[in-house]
């Protein structure tokens, strides 16, 4: 099992940040060899569902989620939305935090735990690594793509 947390600051109003990291078709967009398709529909809610499918041909997997809190932020409070990974190979749960940040700026959480199933926990620092590099580019592609 593999936790993580990034921590990034945007020039952008919180919800601006909010809407940028919870537009799940976006992730696919960022992140290499991967497709997102929200398979309930709109708007995003508690009860989201939707599917990361990455890779190429038979070595491609699917990872499915569900949206388990949603509170956008408001001018009172941060934004906050959990994943739960529901998949077949990725498990775990993952959030986004969103609250206003120094300067105007918006400031962002993602936190996450990762289990990949059928890797052994002797990959967890390589895993761990790879986790922090392809979430750390994606979430700062999406705060910077309007």
């Amino acid at each position: 099992m593999v936790n993580f947390r990034l921590e990034r600051t945007a020039p952008l109003s919180p919800e601006e940040a909010w809407r940028r990291l919870t537009e799940w078709p976006r992730h696919g967009e960022v992140v290499p060899l991967t497709r997102v398709t929200v398979l309930t529909p709109g708007p995003n809610r508690e009860g989201t569902v939707f599917v990361a499918r990455s890779g190429l041909g038979p070595f491609a997997f699917d990872d499915r989620m569900e949206v388990t809190v949603w509170r956008p932020p408001t001018d009172d409070t941060p934004g906050l939305c959990r994943l739960e990974k529901r998949g077949r190979v990725v498990l775990g749960w993952a959030e986004i935090e969103v609250r206003p940040g120094p300067g105007g700026r918006a400031r962002v959480l993602w936190r996450e735990e990762l289990r990949v199933r059928g890797v052994p926990g002797a990959f967890d620092r390589p895993l761990a690594a790879t986790s922090r590099h392809v979430f750390g580019r994606a979430v700062n592609s999406l705060l910077r793509r309007p």
